[in-house]
This record gives structure tokens, sequence and C-alpha cells, in this order.
């Protein structure tokens, strides 16, 4: 039987669907922005601040290869991405209700970071499946358009949940707490933010009916995942590999001991053997023929990836290292060099901090008007590949600019060229991802393809601050020039990214 094609969707379609992610990016703002100044007004210093900040990208590399594969294999009532968003969007909006109570608990500072390990983890359950959702609910040729609608929503969500302390001290909220307290415009900006989260993705969830799976199959969908080809390719696997993971793992356990390193780098050795340990696993059961279970589904679809993503991954792994740099680090560089002060009770600090959320407020406000206005234009005009390296060269620029600049209007430019390239590594990536692999496995790619945004924030939250007390112990605008490297070399391996779809196309 001849495929048919999806119903085209019109403004108000585009919109629904992607409406959640709203919510979702309001909740993500909130915690980039305020989670580092909620960290030091409960006590921690600027060495600690990697190691509290590790939960967040931990949940991630967790949680959305498992929802990714769930999903895919999800029918029911709600259908197949929507349960997710809605279980994720209940358990967040409880977790921005309560972060704001820290101070009143026995332990606060690890009852923020706990907070802040559910928070993220039930941001990552709603997120997960609304990357897959576009490419399930759009054509092809829609593709473009649904990244660029979410990404104007991450943006505009992003803007509105950066914004909302400085707003609410305009209009006379006391931005300065007791030592230990957090600040009220802190406190009713998280409140806010989980009723926001929650309206919104209800409003996604009310507002779009997903195609079934026998409609699906109509489109030229395969109903479920097609598993073979990744297990065959998995029980091929030697153990070799595995042994290598595991080795590694535990060389990094003997560094830390013998160089007396940070001992957040033990995370990274444990992931390492980890992932050794459980790829073993994977491989004997497809060699046994245990083919229907998600571990093995998943290590096999990992390491069967399609040459696109692969080049795409390098590109996101630098991409990704810089962005986990800039919310770390922002508050502490503006704070210290822009507005003088390292004192989590004093005017300056609070007067910089609030600045910081003004200057994630313009980069995600430049990143929902580029996606729709700019974005599009560069594509007809450069191409996917080579816009997204144009906008990456950009952002490097803005870093470059934290660097060198002491002033803080100054600084607003730099966020233009960053929130470009924000813009660009929300869209251009997915849209490419979603033309170019299989339909039915949209849900698992993409919750691999995290494993990229994830892997190097933890590189980050764990290395980064062994080689800054190596470096340039209390100086943390280092960091910023760090970023910058990143994002040029991300523009470059972007062009590595056209050889690849230019031999699939012509298979």
């Amino acid at each position: 039987m001849t495929a048919i094609e999806k119903p085209r969707q019109g403004f108000w379609g585009l919109w629904n669907i992607s409406f959640g992610f709203f919510g979702i990016q309001i909740g993500f703002a909130l915690q980039n922005s305020n989670m580092s100044r909620v960290f030091q007004t409960l006590g921690a210093s600027m060495d600690d601040l990697p190691a509290l900040w590790v939960a967040a990208p931990l949940t991630g590399l967790i949680v959305q290869p498992i929802i990714g594969y769930l999903s895919d294999r999800t029918w029911n009532r709600l259908g197949r991405r929507r349960p997710y968003f809605l279980t994720g969007a209940i358990f967040a909006a409880i977790s921005l209700f309560v972060m704001p109570l820290s101070p009143a608990m026995a332990a606060p500072l690890f009852f923020a970071a706990a907070m802040l390990w559910v928070l993220d983890a039930s941001l990552n359950v709603s997120m997960e499946p609304f990357r897959a959702f576009v490419g399930d609910m759009l054509n092809t040729d829609q593709h473009s358009a649904g990244y660029a609608v979410q990404t104007a929503f991450i943006g505009a969500g992003a803007v509105v949940g950066s914004i909302f302390p400085y707003f609410l001290e305009q209009i006379g909220v006391s931005n300065v707490a007791a030592d230990g307290g957090i600040p009220d415009t802190v406190r009713w900006s998280f409140w806010f933010g989980a009723a926001a989260l929650f309206v919104a993705v209800m409003w996604t969830v009310v507002t779009t009916r997903e195609y079934s799976p026998e409609e699906q199959a109509a489109f030229g969908n395969a109903e479920l995942p097609e598993t073979g080809q990744p297990l065959r390719a998995l029980a091929a696997k030697s153990y070799l590999s595995c042994l290598l993971w595991v080795v590694a793992g535990t060389a990094v356990f003997l560094l830390v001991q013998i160089l007396d390193l940070e001992k957040e780098m033990l995370l990274l050795g444990g992931l390492l053997c980890l992932y050794g340990v459980l790829s073993a696993v994977a491989i004997s059961m497809a060699k046994k023929g245990q083919a229907a279970n998600m571990l093995s589904s998943i290590v096999g679809d990992f390491s069967g990836m399609p040459e696109v993503m692969k080049r795409l991954a390098l590109v996101q792994f630098f991409s990704w290292s810089a962005l986990f740099i800039m919310w770390i680090n922002t508050t502490p560089v503006v704070t210290q060099y822009v507005f003088g002060s390292s004192n989590t009770t004093s005017a300056a600090y609070n007067e910089g901090a609030n600045w910081v959320n003004v200057l994630f407020t313009v980069y995600n406000g430049v990143a929902a008007i580029a996606a729709l206005a700019l974005l599009p234009w560069m594509s007809r005009k450069f191409g996917q590949v080579m816009t997204h390296s144009i906008c990456l060269s950009l952002g490097a620029i803005g870093f470059l600019m934290f660097f060198l600049v002491r002033d803080a209007q100054t600084l607003l430019v730099a966020e233009i060229g960053i929130g470009i390239a924000w813009a660009s590594i929300l869209a251009m990536p997915y849209a490419i991802l979603a033309s170019n692999l299989p339909q039915a496995k949209l849900g698992i790619y993409m919750g691999l393809f995290n494993i990229f945004i994830v892997v190097p924030q933890l590189l980050v939250a764990t290395v980064m601050g062994q080689i800054m007390l190596w470096l340039f112990p209390g100086e943390p605008v280092w960091t910023m020039l760090f970023a910058a490297a990143s994002w040029i070399i991300a523009a470059i391996a972007m062009l590595r990214v056209s050889a690849a779809l230019d031999r699939r196309k012509a298979g």
C-alpha cells in the first residue's frame, strides 16, 4: 500500500505541538540562572559549585535514553509522548515549589542539591519526548519549521524565567535576604515557574492528538522500532571494548589518588566503569538471543549510530561544554569582575546576580527572534550545516567579550552572538537528525543524542574545577576563554557533517 502524507500543520498546530516547551524552559532558565546563587547563598564556595551542579547532567544521562526507548514503545489513552510530558511536568512543578524552602531544612545545601536532582530529572522526562514529538507530528519538509517554533518557545520561556527575579525587584520585592536566606525575588520566581510550567505542558497535552501506531504505519513509519540489525551488530562485538571502558575508569580512580585530584572526578571514573560493565551485559544478552530488553536495545543503538549522528555528536559535545561553563560561571564572573563583589550578602553581589538574569534574558530573547527570523534565511542562503558553523563562531566572539570586557552594558552586545548560537544549537542539529533518522526510532535516537549534551557537562563539572585550581585559582573569568575555544572547535567540526549528508543522499 502506498504511504500517505501526514497532514500539514498550520500556525496553531505548530504552536500547540511545542507550547509545552515554553513552560519547560521557564524551569530550566530559573535553574540555570539562579542555582549557583542559591548554592552560594546557602554556604557553598566557588570550588563547590561544579560538584553541586553535577546532578543536572547526570540525571539527563540516565533519564533521556530510557524515556526515549520507552516512549517509542508506548501507546495508551494519552498517546505516545504525552504521558511523559505530563508526568515530568508534575514532578518538576513540585520541585520548583519546594526549592525555596531549603533554608528551613535541617541540611539546607544538601536539600537544595537533592531538589536540583529531582527537578532536572523531571524536566528531562518532559523534554526528551518533545524532541521526537516534532518528528512524529510533521512531515520531513516541516521539520525545520517545527524545530524553529520549538526554539522560539524555548527562547521565550527562558526570557520569562531569566527576567522574572529582576522584574520582581523592579516592582519592589526584596532582592536581599539575611545571611543564609533566599531572597524573595528568587523565592517567588520559583513559585511562579512551577505554575507556568504545569499550565504550558497541559496546554500541549490537551490541544494535540497523537497519531496512533496504525496511522504511523499508514504514513510509511514502522509500528515498532526495528531492532534486528543493531542487536545483530551488538552480538558480533567482542568484549575488548568493554574492558577498555573499565580500564579507563580505573585509570581515573588511580589518577585521583596519585595526583590528589578533586573527588568529583571519581564520578567520571565510575561512569566509565559502569558503561563498560553494562556493555558487557548487553553484548552477552545479544549473543544469547535475548533481544527484547531495554539495555541491549539502548547499547546496540548507541554503538550503531548513523554516520550523520556520529558527526553531529562531536559538534554537540563542544557546543554544550561551553554552555555549561557559561551557566556555572557567569554569576561568579559578572559579580566579581564587573560589580566587584564575591560577598553573597552584599548589595553589589546581588545587583550583579540580577544583572546575570538580564544577560540571560537577552541571549534567550535573541534566540527566540533568531529562530524565526534569522535562521530560516541563513539556512536558505548557506544551508543548515554552514549556518550552524557561522552561528557557533558568533557565539565564540560573545564569550571572548566576557573575557575582555568589564562594563555591564557592553556585555549585552556579547549576548547577541551567544543568543544566535543558542538558537542554532536548539534547532539545526535536531532538524538535520529528524530528517535523516528512522521515524520509528526517533525517541531512542534523540535520547542517545542527549548523551553528547550530558557528557561534556559532566566533564565540565568534574574536570573544570580541577583545571581552574591548577591554573587560575580564584579567577573564574578564564573559564570564558575555554568556552570560546569550545565553540570554535564545534564550528569547525560542523563542517564535517556535510560529507556524511552527501554520502547518505548518494546512497
